[in-house]
């Protein structure tokens, strides 16, 4: 009976710290920019998204990617500054949000979508620059100078 006892203890004693650190531990609800708005799938971002597997040589689902846009803007802010786009996962979904002036825009786009496809937020030369060529500079120099793909 005693052992029972203090065994009830430890629960209402114990359990609540534990159950407060498990809540603690839990993963964090994913943050969209102010605005973005859920998009069906255009169908070139498959064909976009097939060039980025080409060129990256890596593989993904891309049914798992949901597209978001911010109506109407150049930019949207960002806990990093301001952006024409940005790939957010919880690990089993990505996000893209494009802002809406460069939802058209393939280097934009895929630039996300390359993100996907190494799932990391950072951006490697190795795949950003020489091989897929999915930044500003990297874009015009492979693309001349407007860019091939450039939507509104």
């Amino acid at each position: 009976m005693r052992i029972r006892t203090v065994l009830n203890a430890l629960m209402v004693i114990g359990l609540p710290p534990v159950t407060a650190a498990c809540t603690a531990l839990a993963p964090t609800a994913i943050t969209l920019p102010a605005g973005a708005v859920q998009i069906p799938t255009p169908a070139v971002y498959r064909e976009w998204f097939q060039r980025t597997e080409a060129c990256s040589g890596r593989t993904g689902d891309f049914t798992a990617v949901q597209f978001y846009v911010v109506p109407g803007v150049e930019t949207f802010p960002t806990e990093d500054g301001s952006k024409v786009g940005e790939w957010v996962s919880d690990g089993s979904t990505h996000r893209v949000v494009i802002a809406g002036n460069y939802q058209n825009h393939e280097m934009v786009v895929r630039h996300e979508l390359l993100h996907t496809l190494l799932r990391q937020s950072g951006h490697p030369d190795e795949y950003f620059v020489s091989r897929c060529r999915l930044t500003w500079e990297s874009w015009d120099a492979g693309n001349g100078s407007g860019g091939a793909g450039m939507g509104d």
